[in-house]
């Protein structure tokens, strides 16, 4: 991954292929609450803690999302590329992500 971010086609396209990149939803804990879904396959991160939870990443690159794709997300993609860890924001967030069109999944149904 060569830049900082990356765009919802591009993530879309990965996602597509069945070997996309390890999703991170790092939307503040009542941003994260409030809502009813999040990107598929992405898992719940503390944006706050990213060196706490870099060790449970596979080796691949990670994509991580916040509400628009600002602060939060760019804080925690620069903070795991300081761990080694090959990561990209998503730019305009779930927010745009949702604006897109994309697909987004029930996160209280995730398991089922």
């Amino acid at each position: 991954m060569g830049t900082s971010y990356i765009t919802n086609t591009e993530l879309d396209r990965l996602i597509a292929t069945g070997r996309g990149p390890e999703l991170c939803d790092v939307r503040k804990p009542a941003a994260f609450a409030a809502s009813e879904s999040m990107l598929p396959g992405a898992v719940w991160r503390d944006h706050s803690a990213p060196a706490d939870w870099r060790p449970d990443l596979a080796d691949g690159p990670v994509v991580v999302y916040c509400v628009h794709g600002h602060e939060v997300s760019q804080g925690a993609a620069e903070a795991l590329r300081s761990l080694g860890c090959d990561a990209r924001y998503l730019r305009g967030g779930f927010e745009g992500w949702i604006e897109a069109g994309y697909q987004v999944l029930d996160k209280n149904r995730r398991g089922s």
